[in-house]
């Protein structure tokens, strides 16, 4: 039988010409033959099934380096791997469908007017840690009665980058109202840019150097996020874990494209490079949105060198059984140390509690 141009192959498939060259490229779907003088690409009619399979996987939002592993199993094996890709994408659902009522009930107005609110405060803890392997502590935390935050350095000026983010943001430590929160992050980050662009000036050989960050702001019951970078803001509600910030990296990007499946993501060798980072220049992008707190969330601030050793689970666990902050720092802490300490690891655990709670206030801490 006569081979298929690309066009009709995939008219024939219902696959677009641009996606069959994709999966040309990841191995996942070649040719029959290339001509060797136009580099056009021919299909035999039997890769049909297999191409039709790939689509239909596609449209199930399977990634495609699982959908590979789908197409070199047989029928039987292939049809439970599907069937435990699914599962998985039903759970996940689920715990997207309760992130999902969370947003909703902030964007849509849902929240008490001025003065209806039940007064809340909040109780915290920061810890920072330079782990078992890294001669020096890239990291700082922060936290005090209106402001959280967590930076991590890199670069040979990464101690200083982070140390001058935190304190571009102290400042905010103060009462504010809740219309003015995202503003003010917004603006003190951009002056710790210019901050860590100083350093970075005067700083020889500073290739490289920078800071993440992510920090939340209090006022009333409102949380004010700002995040660039790969630390991450979690919330704990009701007994479940969300990760409210998006890792600015270039892992979760081919995550989110379906090129690698959660799995590859450790030994990814891209896996700490970021996409975004405070290091001086022009055009800094941040994410900013703003969070209703209730009593009894507990709010997690963190750097990569948790998330990345420490499943979300064992985060999870870790959050709901700690009694207070401060036990929930020590004991992430000592469970990412657990498991090699190969990176340093800061924390901060903040609780929102009732203002009337028998709870005594404390200082502001600094890891």
């Amino acid at each position: 039988m006569a081979l298929l141009p690309i066009g009709a192959f995939a008219r024939s498939a219902r696959l677009s010409p641009k996606a069959l060259r994709l999966y040309d490229e990841l191995g996942l779907l070649r040719p029959a033959f290339v001509d060797p003088a136009t580099g056009y690409r021919f299909y035999d009619p039997a890769q049909l099934e297999q191409a039709r399979l790939v689509a239909w996987l596609r449209r199930l939002g399977m990634p495609l380096a699982r959908i590979q592993i789908v197409c070199e199993l047989a029928p039987a094996q292939a049809a439970q791997e599907v069937a435990a890709y699914w599962a998985q994408v039903e759970a996940d659902t689920a715990s997207r469908r309760d992130l999902a009522t969370f947003h909703i009930a902030s964007l849509s107005g849902r929240t008490a007017m001025p003065g209806t609110h039940e007064t809340l405060a909040i109780r915290y803890a920061a810890r920072s840690d330079i782990g078992l392997v890294r001669e020096t502590n890239q990291d700082s935390a922060y936290a005090g009665t209106r402001l959280l935050a967590v930076a991590d350095g890199c670069g040979s000026g990464g101690t200083q980058a982070s140390a001058a983010v935190i304190d571009a943001l102290k400042p905010l430590d103060t009462a504010l109202p809740a219309g003015d929160l995202l503003n003010a992050l917004d603006d003190a980050v951009q002056q710790a840019s210019t901050a860590v662009g100083s350093i970075v000036d005067a700083v020889p050989d500073a290739g490289g150097t920078g800071s993440t960050v992510t920090a939340m702001l209090w006022s009333g019951s409102q949380l004010a996020l700002v995040h660039i970078g790969d630390c991450r803001a979690y919330l704990l509600r009701d007994g479940e874990l969300f990760q409210i910030t998006h890792d600015h990296t270039v892992v979760q990007s081919l995550l989110d494209e379906g090129r690698i499946t959660p799995e590859e993501v450790a030994s990814h060798p891209q896996r700490s490079l970021l996409l975004r980072a405070i290091d001086g220049s022009a055009g800094l992008q941040a994410d900013t949105s703003l969070h209703d707190a209730l009593a009894w969330d507990r709010f997690l601030l963190c750097s990569d060198g948790l998330s990345t050793v420490i499943s979300t689970q064992a985060i999870r666990d870790t959050l709901r059984g700690a009694g207070d902050p401060e036990q929930a720092v020590q004991q992430l802490i000592e469970a990412a140390n657990a498991a090699g300490g190969p990176d340093n690891v800061s924390c901060v655990v903040a609780d929102i509690v009732p203002r009337n709670a028998d709870i005594a206030p404390n200082a502001p801490a600094r890891g």
